[in-house]
């Protein structure tokens, strides 16, 4: 049977999650091999709350695999930061991220197979999170097994900084504040995420109000968790959904929004290799930029507009 030996930055993460991310499994393919009495630590069946120690070997029943089909492909991919370890891209909106029915070709996984990325299976090597298809913005991306360890231990420790510009429908009362918001798939419509669900996950959602515009206005969201659709869900709750969200806010789009404005403006992270903390900023891309302008430029008797900066959210600690 395939085993491994826990390492040191998966400490105290659960047996499930450290499954999964070795072998490249779902959550529930990890759940249902340990459900299923085909996982041991040392040697002794545990449950998927098991939290796992450095140095426990765990032997698993191996899953059934694929062979990978995934072919390298020439996309025009910004490469914020690059080394043995890691990549960090700013992913321009309308990508999606790795392959999934209805998308096997055109991936941002495609795109980067050429600059050896890896770790975390062969079905979306290297992919230690995830922005939705028509958000844009900062990603790291492993390029080895260590890396994706590391990574995606951070991330569950949630130890990795992510900030986003949002523009939202309606004028915000609150200059900042925290929405803690458990969620999951929605109870009927299992395509959406929701806070009406039969299995909640914690979700935790900072913001902080950059500006008001008539009708709108755009915040620095910052997240504890990372659950899918998480900022687009809170926000569509408080009655303040993201502006263009076809899904989760209004059915029609504002006159020159070409989709949901949420952009992925600030990274930060511990270096897998040499524990250096490592800070990424992207400014909001072209067509968000112009709607803001085109917002800025509708108001009546406003000062000079402010400009959104990339870097708002730095706090003590992080390099510019």
């Amino acid at each position: 049977m395939p085993a491994f030996t826990v390492a040191a930055a998966e400490a105290g993460l659960r047996l499930d999650v450290v499954l999964a991310n070795r072998q490249g499994l779902s959550r529930s393919a990890a759940q249902r091999l340990i459900a299923a009495g085909s996982v041991t630590v040392d040697d002794v069946p545990q449950t998927k709350h098991h939290h796992v120690q450095p140095g426990e070997r765990v032997e698993h029943a191996a899953p059934l695999a694929t062979p990978s089909s995934l072919s390298p492909e020439a996309l025009d991919i910004e490469i914020v930061y690059e080394d043995a370890w890691l990549l960090v891209v700013n992913k321009a909106a309308g990508v999606v991220v790795h392959p999934a029915p209805g998308h096997e070709k055109g991936t941002l996984v495609h795109g980067l197979l050429a600059r050896g990325i890896g770790g975390g299976g062969t079905a979306r090597p290297g992919i230690v999170h995830r922005l939705d298809k028509d958000t844009s913005g900062l990603m790291v991306v492993a390029r080895n097994d260590d890396a994706y360890r590391a990574l995606t231990a951070a991330m569950a420790r949630r130890q990795v900084g992510r900030t986003y510009a949002a523009l939202l429908h309606g004028e915000l009362p609150q200059d900042a504040g925290v929405i803690d918001a458990p969620m999951g798939r929605h109870v009927r419509d299992r395509k959406r995420m929701s806070l009406h669900t039969a299995a909640p996950r914690p979700a935790v959602t900072h913001f902080r109000v950059l500006r008001r515009y008539a009708g709108f206005t755009l915040v620095e969201v910052r997240l504890e968790t990372g659950r899918t659709h998480q900022i687009r869900v809170h926000f569509a709750a408080l009655g303040y959904p993201v502006a263009g969200d076809v899904q989760y806010g209004r059915r029609g789009r504002p006159p020159g929004l070409p989709r949901q404005f949420l952009h992925a403006t600030r990274l930060s992270l511990a270096h897998p290799g040499s524990g250096e903390m490592l800070t990424f900023t992207a400014d909001l891309p072209a067509d968000l930029a112009a709607f803001l302008a085109a917002l800025e430029a509708a108001e009546s008797g406003g000062g000079e507009a402010d400009r959104f900066p990339p870097s708002a959210s730095a706090t003590d600690g992080d390099r510019p």
